[in-house]
């Protein structure tokens, strides 16, 4: 099975900088990694998405943090990142890593894997 890591949350003040990172690991002979994305969920509120990234890189976004976060991965380290800037008090949730596996041998979708999620909490 594939186990997503999380790192890089933790305590800003407003207009402050994080940087999430998640590794992704997987046995290369049996799983590839297609799409990885960021969700996040507040106190009360449904899980969104935030980002998301394809293998070859086009990403998306949720309106909320277009033009302050961006999303990147490392392919062969299976591992994506979401930098994230100009952060609001808005921002603060626990924040999920995700992976869409895809299963080699089989030629086929799998599952998508989620990681423990990491808390990101932006206030003076």
């Amino acid at each position: 099975q594939v186990q997503l890591v999380e790192s890089g949350g933790g305590l800003v003040q407003p207009g402050g900088s994080l940087r999430l990172s998640c590794a992704a690991s997987a046995n290369a002979t049996i799983f590839s990694i297609n799409t990885m994305g960021w969700y996040r969920q507040a106190p009360g509120k449904q899980r969104e998405l935030v980002a998301a990234i394809i293998r070859g890189g086009s990403t998306n976004y949720s309106d909320s943090v277009k033009g302050r976060f961006t999303i990147s991965r490392h392919n062969a380290k299976n591992t994506v990142y979401l930098q994230m800037n100009s952060l609001k008090p808005e921002d603060t949730a626990v924040y999920y890593c995700t992976a869409e596996v895809y299963n080699i041998l089989a030629g086929e979708y799998e599952y998508d894997a989620w990681g423990q999620g990491t808390q990101v909490t932006v206030s003076s």
